[in-house]
């Protein structure tokens, strides 16, 4: 089954958590359904969700019996135990041949190409694809479609259809997130529960009262966004250059998935069979009387800004799918002596493993500082900082560094190494920018700290040495060695990474690795503008800021506040509330492998920012003197805790973690209206 439109081809893609859904769906008004086997994929929290192998088979041939199309989610990041695993279950799945397979982690691509399998490939929504640079990357690697970032206007998409001859894949109708793809690290670093690996509790749903400039507004929801609904622009879609047309729902039920299926499917024929006759609202009221939470086009006509938020159902604390309690807000959890111990020994046996290899740390680890600013810089330089990484996201109210600010301090910086960030979202008037700054005269820089794959793509050949940023997300020492080959020097460890998992990363990394060991990086990094609830809302209540200056705005629980910042762009920085602080490892680091370790200064005053690079400059360079620095060490914010470290890692913790976050906040359930 095929449907066309002036010879452009128009799949509907629908869902199926389950083999007895997929029996239904699969012989509606759909063109094609993708579903997940029982490993490896973003939707492992339901119990009895997802395909066998047998399932899998039978269902491939099914739907190949109705001339339609299968695709496989094999979408999780991949930690270092898995690796086996995935390349054993890359292999059935060539036998089993689904029509192509949706990916989120480069390693994925490494084993394909290792083993030299035959298996179609398309990049999922959580590698965040929003730029042409992206796309014609991972054409070379053989991706044949892309599943579009969330935030792309149907604009962009006919310019990268029209300019790549890519096809692309669009959400247009279900659950949606206010963060950019695979750039939320909240539920890794409170739970332990990685939303890049199927297991988010959902802290964007929570309720939060936003605070800015003394006062407190009434924004119960402020991440909570709604469902994506573009039944009505079945034309826009089409003339958009989409290629296949989206469903999300794998965790709903069989008859929520037909009636949207067969509303969608019953439109698309009716617009390809009389255009300019097209009813677009039809089915309008049938879905909107069955909706879950309220809908919206997201980004599909430019930035939604406040209408996006949803407030039904919200604040009642449970996952659609199951009717269980998500979690609800949690404090993060506090740097202890315990889990000291416990990090300290885990990192002891991985450089235990390193060295039974014949590969000890071979050098002194070097300290990197993330800077917003020029006073920054300076400060994290007189603290005796070794590399300075230039924001990309620089966050108001300072202003992007200037070729004059790169000059100056490039004049003072000594020894130490000066790189030039990139922002992590780059449109296409950013790479004009920074091509235009990076073709001329030469920069007085050591490097580039690029943020994705498009920027690789395209800067790699300007000579300068490139350096990985956090949110590449690097989990394993394959995904490394993949953006090695495309021209990446360095890498920094994702933040989501558990102990077990980190250090394990450490013991096969190939590479040079980095990792943030102190700072309050992004948790969240959104398109979404919370700074409109200040603009926009009546204040409610006055109250200052706990923790930083008045003018940062922050989301408020009664577990703490997290401050957010607003880039330069409009973008805004979720951070944690809590400072990450590593210092009291830091010899264990050194000798499991770590070759930097990185100071998020972007949200610290000059002053506090160069005794924090002092603090660790001494530690790195006498070892011993590491913990009597720690008690000297006073936080700027809430406290200190160890993020992502605080957890072990595995299916068995992270259930604990899960059920932790449940466990005394059951009595607050409210019951569905």
């Amino acid at each position: 089954m095929a449907r066309y439109f002036n010879g452009k081809e128009v799949e509907l893609l629908a869902p199926a958590g389950t083999f007895e859904i997929f029996k239904e769906v699969i012989h509606a008004n759909c063109d094609a359904v993708y579903f997940g086997g029982p490993s490896l994929n973003m939707r492992m929290m339901r119990k009895g969700y997802n395909f066998s192998r047998p399932e899998m088979i039978e269902a491939i041939k099914l739907a190949h019996g109705l001339d339609k199309k299968v695709y496989v989610t094999v979408n999780n990041l991949l930690n270092e135990g898995e690796i086996e695993e995935a390349r054993n279950y890359l292999r059935f799945l060539e036998q089993a041949g689904p029509d192509a397979i949706i990916v989120q982690d480069f390693a994925i691509l490494a084993l394909i190409q290792e083993m030299a399998l035959k298996l179609p490939v398309h990049s999922s929504v959580m590698m965040n694809v929003h730029n042409r640079e992206m796309i014609e990357a991972l054409g070379k690697m053989g991706v044949t479609r892309v599943v579009t970032s969330r935030e792309m206007d149907l604009m962009t998409t006919r310019y990268l259809r029209e300019t790549t001859g890519m096809e692309l894949e669009y959400f247009i109708h279900g659950d949606m997130c206010s963060v950019h793809g695979a750039n939320c690290y909240f539920s890794s670093l409170v739970f332990g529960m990685s939303s890049n690996r199927g297991k988010c509790l959902k802290p964007c749903r929570w309720d939060y009262r936003v605070k800015k400039d003394g006062y407190v507004y009434p924004s119960e929801y402020p991440l909570a966004v709604k469902d994506m609904f573009m039944y009505e622009h079945i034309p826009e879609l089409i003339h958009g250059g989409v290629t296949s047309f989206k469903i999300e729902g794998r965790m709903r039920d069989t008859e929520f998935v037909l009636m949207l299926v067969n509303a969608y499917g019953n439109a698309i024929d009716r617009y390809i069979d009389d255009p300019v006759g097209f009813e677009r609202g039809r089915d309008t009221k049938l879905l909107y009387d069955n909706r879950k939470r309220d809908l919206s086009t997201g980004y599909a006509f430019g930035r939604p800004g406040l209408s996006y938020i949803n407030k039904r159902y919200e604040g009642t604390g449970k996952f659609y799918s199951t009717g269980k309690v998500f979690s609800t807000p949690t404090e993060e959890r506090k740097l202890g002596d315990k889990r000291l111990s416990e990090v300290a020994a885990r990192l002891a046996e991985a450089s235990a493993v390193r060295i039974r290899a014949g590969r000890p740390a071979d050098k002194q680890m070097e300290l990197s500082v993330h800077v917003n600013s020029v006073a920054q810089a300076q400060a994290a330089l007189e603290g005796g900082a070794d590399h300075i990484y230039l924001s990309g996201d620089v966050f108001e109210p300072d202003r992007p560094f200037t070729k004059q600010d790169i000059a100056q301090l490039a004049a003072i910086k000594g020894k130490a190494k000066l790189y030039l960030g990139l922002p992590r979202m780059m449109t296409e008037l950013h790479f004009e920018m920074y091509d235009g700054l990076l073709s001329g005269e030469r920069l007085p820089i050591d490097g580039i700290l690029v943020t994705n794959l498009g920027a690789i793509h395209k800067f790699a050949s300007k000579g300068y040495p490139l350096v990985g940023d956090i949110n590449l997300n690097i989990f394993n020492h394959l995904s490394a060695e993949m953006y090695s080959r495309l021209g990446v020097e360095r890498f920094t460890a994702s933040l989501e990474l558990p102990l077990h998992d980190f250090a394990k990363l450490l013991e096969n990394a190939a590479v040079p690795l980095e990792a943030v060991v102190h700072g309050s990086p992004a948790l969240m990094y959104m398109e979404h503008d919370l700074y409109e609830n200040a603009e926009v809302f009546e204040p409610i209540a006055e109250e200052n800021n706990q923790y930083v200056d008045n003018q940062v705005l922050v989301l408020m629980t009664d577990k703490g506040e997290n401050p957010v910042y607003r880039d330069v762009y409009g973008r805004c920085h979720l951070t944690l509330a809590k400072e990450l602080c590593l210092l009291p490892v830091i010899q264990e680091l050194q000798e499991a492998g770590l070759s930097i370790c990185r100071i998020e200064g972007s949200t610290y005053r000059p002053e506090q920012l160069k005794s924090i690079v002092s603090v660790y400059k001494t530690a790195i360079k006498k070892p011993e003197t590491a913990a009597e620095l720690f008690a000297g060490l006073t936080p700027v914010y809430a406290g200190y805790t160890l993020g992502a470290l605080q957890f072990d890692g595995g299916a068995a913790s992270q259930a604990d973690a899960a059920e932790e976050a449940c466990e005394g906040n059951r009595e607050q359930e409210r019951v569905q209206v």
